[in-house]
């Protein structure tokens, strides 16, 4: 983990995994690698960067998009650990959010411990609810 100047804690940086499941693996090895082109390729030149603060998901091969979302506008994690996932090491981890331009952020294909990463993130966004004094009321509807 690596602190920046404003005291911003980074809880995982990385890109998908290029070869996420077992079926992309079998893919890579029945072409000898040809496949691997593709799969980079699908993975969009796709950066993730989770800190204590806030969510940064960059894409775009040629062209580059940025999304960031502040930790203190996530509603709700779902964690994905499909079988073929967890035989490679990877996971998925989707967050629904307050934010209109980004009501849900999906990091795909993780080379890290996604349950950990999970924790990490939970934590990380109740202590920004705390410090910016947010608190959610749950609602029904009749």
């Amino acid at each position: 983990m690596t602190t920046t100047p404003a005291h911003e804690e980074t809880l995982y940086e990385g890109a998908p995994s290029l070869i996420p499941g077992l079926g992309s693996l079998a893919l890579a090895v029945l072409t000898l690698g040809l496949a691997l082109i593709y799969l980079w390729a699908r993975r969009g030149g796709t950066t993730y960067r989770v800190t204590s603060q806030r969510i940064v998901v960059e894409s775009g091969l040629f062209s580059r998009k940025l999304e960031q979302v502040d930790l203190y506008r996530v509603n709700d994690f779902t964690v994905e650990r499909p079988f073929s996932q967890r035989v490679m090491g990877t996971g998925n981890l989707t967050m629904t959010t307050f934010d209109k331009s980004t009501p849900i952020v999906n990091l795909v294909d993780l080379k890290t411990d996604v349950v950990a990463l999970y924790e990490k993130t939970r934590a990380a966004v109740e202590a920004a609810k705390e410090s910016r004094r947010v608190r959610m009321l749950d609602v029904e509807q009749t």
